[in-house]
């Protein structure tokens, strides 16, 4: 029997507890005296907004011409000066010869706006990726302090992961803002970001000592007998086999810190948790929302963990 043959009675199981599952919630979903209001979403990903056109100086309309759907209205200011502007044709408010004064609105136009939901995101992803940087350098630099000689370098790392890994990191936003940026006069934005990284920094640092650590003593003896320097041998030699090794708890801390992010609505930064609650205050769509927003937590970290498999076997080809 071959290992195909051997596996099928388990993904039939397997399609078993899926299926059980999925009928286990659709029956609590409709236990719930809940309405469903699943239309009320796509408006905040994307949405049509009218956006006014205005004149922008005291002229008159000297021509209003159709073409399609689109009204071109052409003004000539009191200089002489001409200018030609295009709003939707159901939405013009001005007539042929009629005067204007600046401000004047002159018809609307339609355009797509990103909706709180991608804003939001967009606010998660930049903030986390800076986070993440910051929290590299910050660990690496940690990591090797903690496997220097020195006694007071080592120290210093060793007391700041301790306080970093020991106290939550809610609190330690709140200190970063309130605190450090009350006294530093810093914008919410950098506080939430130094936040992150020094909180990835610590579990970065015991990550990168571990990495390090893990590679056999000879190799940095045999990159010094070659007249290496130890700097030279630690980021020629050492660091390059370490990060192979510390890869997959490395990309785990990064994408924990991807949803550790959503803290930083506590302090009023807008991404992707606080854009849901301002949306289910004003639709009390609570389930909808919360579920979507969860959907793309999960999204943006799958694909980042589908990334970090293609590193991992690109460089397993390489060894």
């Amino acid at each position: 029997m071959t290992g195909t043959d051997r596996a099928w009675p388990w993904k039939i199981l397997l399609a078993v507890i899926l299926i059980f599952s999925a009928a286990a919630i659709w029956g609590s979903v409709k236990r719930i005296d809940y309405q469903w209001r699943w239309y009320r979403v796509p408006q905040y990903f994307l949405y049509e907004a009218e956006e006014p056109i205005k004149i922008p100086f005291d002229g008159v309309v000297e021509g209003i011409a159709v073409s399609g759907g689109d009204a071109l209205v052409t003004l000539v200011s009191e200089d002489g000066e001409k200018q030609q502007v295009s709003v939707d044709n159901e939405t013009v408010r001005v007539s042929q010869g009629e005067d204007l004064f600046e401000g004047d609105t002159i018809g609307y136009v339609y355009q797509w706006h990103a909706g709180p939901l991608l804003t939001g995101l967009w606010t998660t992803m930049w903030i986390s990726a800076a986070a993440s940087v910051l929290g590299l350098i910050i660990g690496l630099v940690a990591g090797l302090m903690k496997i220097s000689k020195n006694y007071t370098v080592r120290s210093l790392a060793a007391i700041y992961v301790e306080i970093i890994r020991g106290t939550p990191l809610l609190v330690q936003i709140f200190i970063a803002y309130f605190f450090i940026g009350t006294v530093f006069n810093l914008d919410r934005n950098v506080a939430g970001v130094g936040a992150l990284a020094l909180f990835a920094g610590a579990y970065v640092a015991e990550i990168v000592r571990a990495g390090i650590q893990s590679i056999p003593k000879g190799q940095m003896e045999a990159a010094r007998s070659l007249g290496m320097s130890l700097p030279q041998a630690m980021m020629d030699v050492i660091l390059p086999q370490a990060f192979k090794r510390i890869l997959p708890p490395l990309s785990g801390q990064f994408i924990s810190l991807i949803k550790d992010s959503s803290l930083v609505s506590v302090i009023a930064i807008t991404d992707l948790t606080k854009s849901g609650r301002e949306i289910i205050t004003s639709t009390f769509a609570t389930f909808e929302i919360w579920l979507v927003v969860a959907a793309m937590y999960l999204i943006v970290t799958s694909i980042l963990s589908q990334f970090v498999f293609y590193l991992e076997r690109r460089l397993r080809v390489s060894d």
